[in-house]
């Protein structure tokens, strides 16, 4: 049986609205231990922030700077500015082995899963390498 991304994504993913602070995208991606935040607009997949975004963003600006001023300049940029809109996704019904080649050719660590533009989940490569080590008895 060949299993789908459904079997192993993860449902319940935290997103960022268009107009968030890159500060919230920071605490989200700290305190859950995260690295990708896909950004959503009444349910439809608009684009994707990673933890690389928020670093390239922020030493943009805090060159020099200490942590409180690199704080200060996220409140002032929305996720807007730095997400990615041209989005990989994937659907509910591919394959793993698909997913995971796409991200292999893609050099991406995680890809959304839609169905009809909404997000229903995301599978990252962690979900895969974990699936990969308990199907294997390792």
């Amino acid at each position: 049986m060949k299993v789908k991304v459904k079997d192993i994504m993860t449902r319940d993913v935290a997103t960022l609205g268009v107009n968030d602070e890159l500060s919230l995208a920071d605490d989200i991606m700290k305190l859950g231990r995260i690295r990708h935040l896909p950004v959503v607009e009444e349910g439809r997949l608009v684009g994707i922030i990673s933890q690389r975004d928020l670093f390239k963003a922020s030493l943009a600006s805090a060159m020099g700077f200490g942590e409180k001023a690199k704080r200060e300049f996220m409140k002032t940029v929305a996720v807007k500015e730095v997400m990615v809109d041209e989005v990989i996704t994937t659907t509910p019904e591919a394959s793993i082995a698909e997913a995971g080649r796409v991200m292999l050719e893609k050099k991406i660590g995680c890809i959304p899963v839609t169905e009809g533009g909404n997000l229903v989940g995301l599978i990252t490569e962690t979900d895969i390498l974990r699936h990969y080590v308990e199907s294997t008895g390792g």
